[in-house]
């Protein structure tokens, strides 16, 4: 085996990294080949602005010419700084069922990562919390939904016998549309909505200077209302306009809500359709079969993932987060979906997860971990 280490900057190593994910799925009908355009421009050091702030190295276990393992090392000096640590992580984490390609991969990173004064290696992030992030460890019975990620059963095992330890599980909850809600739930939000005075409004995709304002609007919602969570990092502005960019091609206005209060924007939540559900046939991962499996599937989309719901620490214990995920799940419903995924919850948010457990009536049926090691 050799370990070749890739240079991110040039377009042809990029490819080379991203393509190798293919020689570990090709007999898996659960894995969603991602677009290629996609992952170039995430990995992208010139043109993402992660990498304003971030570092990264690319490795690649080669036997002969076939791709054994691949790994990312990242230095996030932005969480550096918001946490006060030295916390070095890795990413897009790939290898056949050997202790020995694992080993030498995490060896490559951690040496990387400590060369440039980190004490810990935490993963996996592909390339941080904002992005995909953790290693499915339960729930191997269904495809992973849009912005998720997924690997084979034997991961973990691979990355504990290296040392790792859990840091972190994170959670994945499946509502139904015929149970998440009832008449005993729908007074009771009632209730809020009167006693809170909540006003629920939908992103204004048309207007596009109004749909500038509401995008800093949410900007400012999430960094202020996740800004205690474990791990968390604020988005800089050229981040989550990188983001919204994105997300506005496949987004359903109707699905991006904001709470507001007495005109206060307070709250909001992001659910997206699970175009995977449509990618998942596009085995290639190029770019124009995938629009074409987009457009001519995407009337058959069954689920949406809530991928950001949220409220201001003022305005929690409130109920208006659960009036949210109703009104998302009413909206969903409308539009012909019969499941969403509410994704993710950390294990330690004993306010949420009670709430989609006990008020919402989800089933936790995915666990992602991330692991972590002192260098």
């Amino acid at each position: 085996m050799k370990l070749i280490r890739l240079d991110p900057a040039n377009r042809r190593d990029r490819l080379r990294f991203i393509k190798a994910q293919w020689r570990f799925y090709v007999n898996d009908p659960l894995w969603v080949p991602p677009l290629i355009f996609d992952r170039m421009k995430l990995l992208d050091v010139r043109r993402n602005p992660f990498f304003q702030h971030s570092k990264i190295a690319l490795f690649l276990a080669m036997e002969g010419s076939t791709p054994v393992g691949r790994i990312a090392a990242i230095i996030n000096d932005n969480h550096n700084r918001t946490h006060n640590d030295r916390v070095g992580f890795f990413g897009f984490y790939e290898s056949i069922a050997s202790p020995v390609v694992t080993s030498a991969l995490l060896d490559a990173a951690s040496e990387w990562l400590a060369l440039h004064g980190m004490t810990h290696i935490r993963g996996p992030v592909n390339p941080s919390m904002n992005d995909e992030c953790g290693l499915l460890v339960e729930g191997f019975d269904r495809p992973p939904v849009i912005l998720m990620p997924y690997n084979p059963p034997y991961y973990a095992e691979l990355l504990e016998s290296w040392g790792l330890t859990k840091a972190m599980d994170l959670y994945a909850y499946l509502l139904d549309s015929n149970t998440y809600r009832s008449e005993k739930l729908d007074r009771l939000l009632e209730v809020v909505r009167q006693r809170t005075g909540v006003q629920i409004r939908s992103m204004n995709f048309r207007d596009r200077q109004q749909f500038r304002r509401d995008v800093t609007t949410l900007k400012e919602l999430y960094n202020t209302a996740w800004e205690k969570n474990w791990g968390f990092v604020k988005m800089t502005d050229a981040e989550f306009d990188f983001l919204a960019a994105d997300l506005k091609q496949i987004a359903d206005p109707n699905l991006v809500l904001i709470a507001e209060v007495e005109g206060k924007p307070v709250g909001f939540a992001l659910a997206l359709p699970d175009i995977n559900q449509c990618l998942i046939h596009n085995r290639s991962g190029r770019l124009l079969p995938g629009l074409w499996h987009i457009l001519t599937k995407r009337h058959r989309i069954t689920t949406v993932r809530i991928i950001v719901l949220g409220v201001l620490a003022e305005y929690r214990r409130t109920g208006i987060d659960a009036v949210l995920y109703s009104e998302v799940g009413k909206r969903a419903q409308a539009r012909g979906a019969q499941w969403g995924e509410a994704s993710w919850v950390l294990e330690t948010n004993d306010a949420m997860n009670f709430a989609l457990k006990h008020t919402i009536r989800a089933q936790r049926y995915k666990t992602y971990r991330l692991y972590e090691r002192p260098l």
